[in-house]
């Protein structure tokens, strides 16, 4: 886990920019602050920043250059079974130099080509350069668990683990992105890739790889999909028999996310997710194993933490077990600073909650396993039942997940900056795709493969990653999600949601756990704005800065501010701090 960056010079003979690609590194010293470097040839530059968590030698250390093999890399990841890779390559007769899997990346890629990614279980991104023609490949996993942003500069691409990073380089254009402010301010904040909230900076979308030739030709290409509905192996399954399947397959999934030379802890909300991950490792024998909870005072009737569920499962496995209580008065001083250590404005209650409990975390391991991505992928969310039968499956999408419809976007949004409803025709495009027919199955897709990677899983890689911390999501493994995707969507969305995976973790978790009512990782502070943090929204939505920007239309952010506990979108989040947020993430980062 670490941090990359690089420059690749588009005009023939251009001297990538070095100390622009040190900028950029600097900036992510957070992700990686065990160590850094910057390689140039030709007309690429390459930097890292390194959080040491396998092979913790300097033979591991990168930028890593094989001479022999003609190739430099910069990776920023984890490959879990870079063992067994290593072995196969060391049988067609590659020697190695180091133990990590960062070298496994070399040789495969001069053994396979392109196509080696398909041959990778992690969580990565890379750039590959080839020093005799000067060819580049940029990479990123199938289920976008690890960054990656590209930036059109005078006569380069760049890129970087974080947007902030591309800023630090100089040279990007800033303005705001009308398409993506549009996706923001209706689609929960995500902005789906290749865009940002900024025209200058764009994203590599997930299972993508971006070849750059000499010549400055590009190609973009797509290396995974996933195909939603039983196949034909599936005929006469039962609801136990996708128990078995879903429990051997988490199994190793859990158990590939072991691999590491420093301890690995959990990250346990007390949730059914995070207590099958910490029961399935502790099954697998890790012994002394750290468990963390975070929890927030209560506003009104909203509690605001769920230490009682993760006290049982801490209990009934005798976990080394960590709770940390933040209230508000402690929480509101570290905002800005949670802000800044987003790639892109996030506006999920929980970032703040993540942030400090990744600060603590750190104090005591280098790497968590964390449940994210279990209800995208087992359907677990309150809008999935509905489009078992639906008629008109974009419709009932949008009705239960949109933040805004398209006629409160014309009141919100200055003029200028709408142009048409953006989120919907994304949602319509995306449900046309082949791969899956029911719209039920169409929503998991779109869930699983948009609205998780720009949402929680880019969530815990940004906050985790600010305190030097690698987080793992063993829900994510992309043989997991195609084991998932064919379970027929009866069986996860019953009884409330993850119907099939509740009934798998009878085996593991007791039973108080799964049969609690679903939770949500609750920062209520955030949800209903009072006090000093009402007061901060209204600077920061009200100030000079945002009228100069001009982004939103004052008379709507006026009804928002007057009775901000009213205005709650339908998946629970506040409207203006939305909108506050959006202006905390610009300007501290120096928009």
């Amino acid at each position: 886990m670490c941090g990359i960056s690089g420059e690749i010079r588009l005009d023939r003979g251009g001297r990538p920019d070095v100390a622009a690609v040190a900028a950029m590194c600097g900036r992510m010293a957070d992700r990686g602050p065990d160590g850094h470097g910057v390689f140039a040839q030709g007309q690429v530059a390459l930097g890292h920043q390194r959080l040491k968590i396998i092979d913790l030698s300097e033979a591991a250390q990168q930028p890593m250059v094989d001479p022999a093999l003609g190739l430099a890399i910069v990776f920023n990841g984890c490959i879990y079974n870079h063992k067994e890779l290593r072995r196969e390559l060391e049988e067609a007769g590659f020697r190695f130099f180091s133990t990590g899997d960062t070298e496994v990346l070399l040789k495969a890629y001069k053994a396979w080509g392109d196509r080696f990614v398909e041959r990778l279980n992690g969580m990565f991104a890379f750039a590959i350069l080839e020093r005799d023609s000067g060819r580049v490949l940029l990479g990123r996993d199938r289920l976008g668990i690890k960054p990656l942003y590209l930036a059109e500069v005078q006569g380069a691409l760049r890129f970087a683990s974080t947007l902030p990073a591309l800023l630090a380089g100089g040279g990007v254009d800033t303005a705001i992105d009308p398409v993506a402010l549009h996706h923001y301010m209706s689609f929960h904040a995500v902005v789906p890739a290749p865009r940002t909230i900024l025209k200058g900076v764009r994203k590599l979308p997930p299972a993508t790889l971006l070849a750059i030739e000499p010549d400055g030709r590009r190609t973009e290409t797509r290396y995974w999909r996933v195909r939603y509905g039983p196949g034909p192996e599936d005929a006469g399954k039962t609801l136990a028999d996708w128990q078995a399947d879903v429990l051997a397959c988490l199994r190793k999934a859990v158990r590939r996310r072991r691999v590491a030379d420093v301890p690995v802890g959990v990250l346990l909300s007390g949730g059914l997710d995070s207590s099958l991950i910490t029961g399935l490792l502790a099954e697998d024998g890790q012994a002394g194993l750290k468990t963390f909870s975070i929890g927030f005072e209560t506003v009104g009737e909203e509690r605001g933490d769920e230490f009682q569920y993760s006290d049982i499962v801490a209990e009934r496995f005798g976990t080394d077990h960590h709770r940390l209580f933040v209230d508000s008065g402690r929480a509101l001083p570290e905002l800005a600073a949670c802000v800044r250590a987003m790639a892109e404005p996030m506006v999920s209650h929980d970032n703040i909650g993540f942030f400090l409990l990744s600060r603590e975390v750190a104090k005591h391991v280098k790497v968590v396993q964390s449940g994210q991505g279990a209800d995208e992928v087992f359907g677990g969310y309150h809008w999935y039942p509905p489009l078992l039968d639906s008629g008109n499956a974009v419709a009932d999408y949008a009705r239960v997940f949109f933040d805004r419809d398209h006629a409160e976007m014309a009141a919100a949004l200055n003029p200028g900056l709408l142009d048409g409803d953006h989120a919907r025709a994304f949602v319509e495009e995306r449900f046309a795709e082949q791969g899956a027919d029911r719209p039920v199955d169409k929503a998991l897709r779109l869930d699983t493969t948009v609205m998780l990677v720009d949402d929680p899983v880019k969530r815990v890689d940004n906050m985790t990653m600010a305190s030097g911390l690698e987080a793992r999501v063993p829900f994510l493994d992309h043989e997991l999600v195609e084991l998932a995707a064919r379970i027929p969507a009866e069986f996860k969305v019953a009884e409330g949601g993850k119907h099939v995976l509740k009934e798998a973790a009878r085996e593991v978790i007791p039973a108080a756990v799964i049969n609690r009512p679903k939770g949500y990782f609750p920062v209520p502070a955030l949800k209903y704005l009072r006090g000093p943090f009402l007061e901060l929204v209204r600077d920061l939505a009200t100030g000079g800065t945002a009228r100069r920007r001009g982004l939103f239309q004052p008379g709507y952010v006026d009804r928002l501010l007057a009775d901000p506990e009213a205005h709650i979108t339908p998946l629970g989040g506040s409207k203006l701090w939305q909108i506050g947020l959006l202006e905390f993430w610009l300007q501290e980062h120096g928009l």
